[in-house]
């Protein structure tokens, strides 16, 4: 095959090494040949080689005296046409290739490259098929790209007879399409005529899809191009219509509304509703219903925030003395706040997400005013919306633009209103929402308190998306169980305690008192207000978590004062004592009454958490003759009867160590009572209290009245840690409790707060049922039946004894 290609034998001919270009058979090439190794190689065939020269390309455009080794290898043997010499010594020559060539051998390399010429001939395709197919493709696609390019003219077309021109056809194409130099070169190389009519094909499908693809995008823009030119000149007349209307202010407003929305740099897609409603408008009478409608539209795209944002006060020692001298307590809160100022001033614009906070503990802490709080210490406007009894899903997402009177949810309101992206959003009562046929409004804050999802928020009167994720949410709500599982988990829940009595007598003094003397025009020299007093106040006439209820006492006792303060001229100040608490408020109804407490039988002492703070249980049993039945009373829930239960079973499986019958229960019947019996009462902690009770009046052993406990209890005796110990412990120093049993487990949940304990109060920490028993009632009942004297009776003094045996007394 070699032999076949190869083209008589080798001969001498100088070389014109050229950059970045390739020459092609039936090609004439212009080439200004300005290197001395060039002029010399021209100027040698013009006088010695018939106007012939070797043209191929150098390997690296860089090199500019090049030698043998930088040529390629493959390239055209040609016959110069003509030469003309320019001023600056250059030359200009036509080139016309002639036929494919190779180097054989490098003669020389001065002054110009000469070297031994192999002439190379394409290898024909024999099969008649295969040619007449590979022409046709060939002939179409070059006929379609000349068709696409307006710069070649469909003359070269009738330079081809038919398929036996396919070895000139590949060369013309090769010349005139945009192939690249590697492109090319690879061309030159190739001797199989079918091998370089596939690559030809490849390269010029290309180069037609690219063709196709610039005549789409021209015809695209010149569309684009005429579309505005008839849309100006078509505006301009509607201008001018308008004009004789007088409906030139409508137009004017309408421009003065567009550019004002470019100005604020809207999201794209509501820059689009915006011009797509405008437009809408430019065709509308002024005054007719849609006009009004799209306007309302508009307006509420353009008046929202989309970039302003309010700058965030990061000083922590600011922020932490703010939130110090407007509330008492609440470490925790205050410590989240502190904690995310400090990330903000640390990360700054890297922290994109605003915390969202719930806020969850009884009415009257301080929840709404903490969050009020917030926004001060960080600096920023605070919004609050009330969430209390709302069931309309449209109250959060909005109403549909269809529908007479539709507007925007309360959330997007709010924003409005606040004129900035990065507000404090306080939703109030979270817990207290409903649902109806027209939604559930908790589902459509799942968005909104998703900081994933709230950054693409969409209200359904808007219908585009809002960015919401620079919002700080803090929602409030009394009772965590009445939020939906997965609302809940999308908000970081901070439990927020009732407030001891200490802390309580402290707002009173720093925050209630300054502020109604403020209100009612007084002053401390004309009010005055002992601790004494004020303690009273709290004990005996209020009963709540927080201290709205001590506020309107407060407040009463100010007006009182006036009364006094005018009724008698010459009084100056009145000091308050506790005779005037129960002239003005009547008779305390919550005052804890000095009854001696003793120690009963069947009477145990429990502990319990409420709403409103931690109350004392006292828990009654009673043992009659029956038939194994119990019995519970008190309103009891179903949790608590369980716990009832399973002490009875305790009890039940531990009888022979209480020294009592293994079937005790089966004429007995046991009645469990807490009083108050109309207030509803649930939950396990009331187990080992129950269990105490019911052993005591088993076993007829008082119970210690100055011990309380609170605890679950299983059926092995174990006991197990229970809730809300905060309140329930304080409530037990009230009650004037001196020792509390709890379970082991509580040890780490009671050592946060057990510097605001009394120090009198002492906590017993237990395992089990027996450690209770030993520490509630007055004797061990596992141990007291070991120790108990068996007297035998009268008959068996007088029965005689056995032979061989000896009854022996006890003295």
């Amino acid at each position: 095959m070699e032999e076949n290609i190869i083209v008589g034998a080798p001969r001498y001919c100088p070389v014109l090494p050229l950059k970045n270009l390739v020459a092609l058979p039936k090609s004439i090439v212009p080439v200004v040949v300005g290197r001395e190794v060039s002029i010399a190689a021209v100027e040698y065939a013009m006088a010695h080689n018939k106007k012939e020269i070797f043209i191929t390309a150098q390997q690296s455009p860089d090199i500019d005296i090049p030698t043998g080794d930088d040529l390629y290898v493959h390239g055209t043997r040609g016959v110069i046409l003509q030469v003309v010499k320019l001023q600056n010594g250059t030359l200009k020559i036509l080139v016309e290739g002639v036929t494919r060539a190779r180097i054989a051998s490098i003669e020389q390399e001065a002054p110009f490259i000469g070297v031994m010429l192999e002439e190379l001939s394409s290898q024909e395709i024999k099969h008649a098929p295969t040619l007449k197919s590979l022409w046709k493709e060939l002939l179409g696609l070059f006929k379609e790209y000349i068709g696409l390019n307006e710069k070649l003219s469909s003359d070269l077309l009738g330079l081809f007879r038919g398929p036996e021109d396919l070895d000139f056809l590949c060369d013309t194409i090769a010349v005139h399409v945009s192939f690249t130099f590697t492109e090319k070169q690879a061309l030159i190389e190739l001797v199989d005529l079918k091998e370089r009519a596939l690559l030809v094909t490849e390269f010029l499908k290309r180069e037609v899809d690219n063709l196709r693809t610039d005549k789409t995008i021209r015809k695209r823009v010149q569309s684009q191009v005429e579309k505005h030119q008839r849309d100006y000149y078509l505006t301009e007349q509607l201008r001018a219509i308008q004009r004789e209307l007088g409906r030139d202010d409508a137009a004017q407003e309408i421009e003065e509304i567009r550019k004002k929305a470019k100005k604020i740099k809207m999201s794209a897609e509501a820059l689009e509703k915006v011009e797509s409603e405008l437009r809408r408008l430019e065709q509308m009478p002024p005054m007719s219903p849609e006009a009004a409608v799209a306007r309302n539209y508009v307006d509420w795209l353009i008046t929202i925030p989309w970039h302003e944002k309010s700058k965030d006060t990061v000083s922590l020692q600011k922020a932490e003395q703010l939130l110090d001298d407007s509330h008492a307590g609440m470490k925790k809160p205050k410590e989240r706040v502190v904690e995310f100022l400090a990330a903000r001033k640390y990360a700054k614009e890297n922290l994109k997400h605003a915390p969202i906070i719930c806020l969850v503990g009884p009415p009257g802490v301080g929840k709404t005013s903490f969050a009020q709080s917030i926004a001060e210490a960080l600096g920023r406007p605070m919004v609050r919306i009330s969430l209390g009894g709302v069931r309309d899903e449209a109250e959060i997402r909005g109403h549909r633009r269809t529908y007479i009177g539709a507007m925007p949810g309360k959330i997007i309101q709010s924003m409005k209103r606040i004129k900035v992206m990065n507000p404090v959003i306080v939703l109030d009562e979270i817990d207290k929402m409903s649902m109806d046929f027209r939604g559930d409004p908790s589902s459509a804050l799942l968005e909104v308190l998703d900081p994933e999802q709230n950054k693409n928020f969409v209200d359904h009167f808007l219908e585009v998306e809002y960015d919401l994720s620079n919002v700080m949410f803090i929602a409030t709500a009394n009772v965590g169980e009445n939020i939906p599982y997965p609302l809940l988990d999308r908000m970081e829940v901070i439990y927020l305690n009732g407030y001891t009595e200490a802390e309580k007598l402290e707002i009173a003094k720093k925050f209630l008192i300054p502020k109604h003397l403020q209100e009612h025009a007084l002053s401390s020299e004309k009010v005055v207000l002992s601790d004494l007093v004020l303690k009273s106040m709290i004990e005996d006439f209020t009963k709540e978590a927080g201290v709205r209820q001590l506020e309107r006492y407060i407040a009463k006792i100010m007006r009182k004062c006036i009364q006094v303060l005018l009724a008698n001229k010459k009084v100056k100040s009145v000091e308050v004592t506790h005779d005037m608490l129960e002239k003005w408020f009547g008779v305390p109804p919550f005052r804890r009454e000095d009854r001696k407490r003793v120690d009963a039988t069947g009477l145990a002492t429990g502990l319990a958490w409420t709403e409103v703070g931690g109350d004392v249980l006292e828990i009654e049993v009673t043992v009659l003759k029956g038939k194994g039945g119990l019995t519970l009373t008190g309103q009891l829930g179903e949790v608590m009867q369980e716990s009832a239960q399973a002490a009875m079973s305790y009890l039940r499986s531990r009888a022979k160590d209480l020294g009592l019958k293994e079937n005790f229960y089966a004429d007995l019947d046991v009645h469990v009572h807490i009083p108050e019996g109309a207030i509803p009462k649930d939950g396990p902690s009331a187990g080992i209290t129950i269990a105490t009770a019911v052993m005591s009046a088993l076993t007829q052993i008082p119970v210690k009245c100055t011990v309380a406990m609170t605890g679950e209890i299983t059926l092995r005796g174990r006991v197990l840690p229970v809730g809300g110990l905060k309140e329930k412990l304080l409530a037990a120093t009230r009650f004037g409790i001196k020792q509390v049993i709890v379970s082991k487990q509580n040890a780490k949940d009671i050592k946060e707060f057990v510097h605001e304990l009394d120090p009198s109060l002492t906590i017993a920490y237990v395992e089990t049922m027996d450690e209770v028993a030993a520490l509630a009632l007055e004797k061990n009942p596992f141990i007291a039946h070991d120790k108990k004297v068996i007297k035998p009776s009268n008959a068996d003094k007088l029965k005689k004894p056995a032979r061989g045996k000896k009854i022996k007394g006890k003295k």
